[in-house]
């Protein structure tokens, strides 16, 4: 059967402007086709034909031909609203769905919109994948080893389905970066719907046309405003739910020459911060006692829903010292440091996260709102990715060794108590060994209490793809993978040593590997080995602990007393650093 192909670039502004293209588009094909075969139902129609909805150009001499003309398919498209010959009924009528998520925070936050917008259609979730009419993979593209796990559980799918009647095989859906990246090789290779990280409103269309008959439905458009602000997620961490991810903003500008997420993600474009606040208030109201606020990079966040806006001095809006960046700056509107303290406002009683940053956006104003609000949780994600200013220069990260070591004391300096954590890259293009030997003295030199390391992975259509050669041996890599983590584990274990003797806030959130457990403010696992309030834990628990052994990657102490976040703080303050400029 032919294949519904709705596969998309990025949609150009005005919107609706592209949609009426597109519209016409198909208005003008489905005419012709009216002519010669009026009287076919309009299912054989949708079965008939491979849709391609342009939206780049408007609408030119080939929309108004006959349709013996073949279009493109890797044309830049668009699913227009409506498809005027096709009728669609996008109501799930009790339908069950099922998903496996891949990746980061963002792909958890993303599947939660997802799932809102499907309950709403009609669909309904089921936890057992033997259940589902329709099986979900929400994917990560960043690294290929990500990859690799969808595609074999592609294969998986595709040889349950072999072993099933047709009319009862269920649909195979991709979602998510993969989805952008790989929308034509999906489909030949075993999904049946494929939906970019912007199109998830139009999921339930794309289903139906699937329905419909098609061989494969695609839409991967990448939107200039997205940000399914008025979506409410359902939430799925029924293993953590007073823990909840918040997506403040979409998309990336920031074009490292290794990443890809501004090509799955789009440019950046930030909700609104009273959309933010009203999502962050149901969530305490239900009892949420953690949220993460996310994005690729949260702390370009700017609100120009009101371009009067200037809460804080322009001046703040200045890159961090010693930075730079190879896109204009943004001007106006309220920045990450209002947001953060408005959400710190919603509940003296709610810990506030967020990630991930870039560090070239760390003004004092934000280090000042998380030293001020007992709320902020005092972790501050610094993604390094190389200690080399010549392989920073290559990534086109927009920083030296220097510059970023400095920021890393300034934040110390200013917050005492703070735990750093990381991203590292180890065997980019080009990197030597001397490169590598700088990387691991700045892991030394800076002592992260987290760091996530992996080896470098090329993918397609990066500016490192276009520029460079992949030309670090996969042993090279994985050895210098290795003395990456070893740095970090011997400075993260003593990082940690300092730790015993002190009393920490911690969140409980049940049995973890036979012991109870919880995170503290600094994000770090905390084991407690006993207690007397131990047995009386309950998950979403304020505890104190008093902290009497560590690890590199985890603490262990005794439970005092359940306690509140503000009688707490109120009884051990935090340590107040060196005074800030704007202080």
């Amino acid at each position: 059967m032919p294949r519904l192909l709705a596969s998309i670039g990025r949609i150009p502004r005005p919107v609706v402007a592209a949609r009426a293209y597109a519209t016409a588009a198909v208005t003008a094909q489905a005419s012709s086709s009216a002519s010669t075969s009026s009287s076919a139902p309009s299912k054989a129609k949708a079965k008939g034909r491979r849709l391609v909805f342009n939206n780049r150009h408007g609408p030119g001499l080939a929309h108004f031909l006959s349709d013996s003309l073949v279009p493109d398919p890797l044309a830049l498209n668009a699913t227009p609203d409506e498809v005027p010959y096709l009728s669609v009924n996008d109501w799930g009528e009790g339908r069950s769905y099922y998903i496996e998520v891949y990746g980061c925070q963002m792909n958890v936050n993303d599947t939660e919109v997802l799932m809102s917008v499907l309950n709403k259609s009609g669909y309904r979730q089921t936890k057992e994948l033997a259940d589902a009419d329709i099986i979900f993979l929400m994917t990560c593209a960043v690294r290929d080893n990500a990859e690799q796990r969808v595609w074999g559980r592609l294969g998986d799918l595709k040889g349950r389905r072999t072993k099933m009647d047709n009319a009862r095989a269920p649909t195979v859906g991709v979602l998510g970066c993969m989805a952008e990246r790989l929308k034509e090789e999906l489909l030949d290779r075993g999904a049946d719907v494929v939906c970019g990280p912007d199109a998830y409103r139009s999921l339930p269309r794309l289903l139906s046309l699937r329905a419909l008959g098609a061989d494969g439905v695609a839409n991967v458009m990448l939107s200039a405003d997205e940000t399914y602000a008025d979506i409410t997620p359902v939430r799925m961490n029924d293993k953590n739910p007073h823990s909840a991810y918040v997506s403040i903003m979409r998309g990336c500008n920031n074009m490292c020459s290794f990443c890809i997420v501004p090509f799955t993600r789009g440019t950046e474009r930030s909700r609104d911060i009273d959309s933010v606040v009203a999502e962050v208030r149901r969530l305490a109201a239900a009892g949420v006692k953690e949220v993460t606020l996310l994005g690729q990079n949260v702390n370009s966040y700017r609100d120009t829903s009101d371009s009067a806006a200037y809460s804080l001095p322009e001046e703040s809006g200045a890159l961090s010292e010693g930075f730079q960046t190879i896109y204009r700056g943004k001007e106006g509107g309220r920045r990450f440091a209002d947001l953060v303290a408005a959400v710190a406002e919603v509940d003296p009683e709610l810990r506030v996260r967020f990630t991930s940053p870039h560090p070239k956006d760390f003004p004092d104003e934000l280090l000042a709102v998380i030293r001020d609000y007992p709320n902020v949780c005092r972790r501050v994600h610094l993604p390094l990715q190389s200690g080399s200013t010549t392989t920073l220069e290559r990534m086109r990260r927009g920083y030296s060794r220097e510059a970023f070591t400095r920021l890393a004391k300034h934040i110390r300096e200013t917050i005492p108590d703070v735990a750093l954590s990381t991203d590292v890259i180890a065997g980019f293009c080009g990197e030597t060994e001397a490169e590598h030997v700088e990387t691991v003295e700045v892991m030394r030199e800076v002592g992260f209490e987290t760091a996530f390391m992996f080896a470098y992975s090329m993918r397609e259509k990066t500016h490192a793809h276009r520029k460079y050669a992949d030309d670090v041996s996969q042993p090279d890599k994985d050895r210098r993978l290795q003395e990456i983590m070893r740095a970090f584990f011997e400075r993260a274990a003593e990082r940690n040593a300092a730790a015993i003797g002190s009393l920490q806030l911690v969140l409980y959130s049940g049995i973890s590997k036979g012991r109870h457990a919880g995170t503290d403010d600094g994000g770090r696992r905390v084991f407690m080995a006993d207690g007397e309030c131990v047995d009386d834990l309950k998950p979403g628990d304020y505890v104190a602990v008093r902290i009497n052994s560590s690890s590199a990657t985890s603490l262990t102490g005794t439970a005092l007393e359940i306690t509140t976040l503000q009688r707490f703080y109120q009884e051990n303050p935090q340590p107040i650093g060196a005074p800030l400029a704007i202080s």
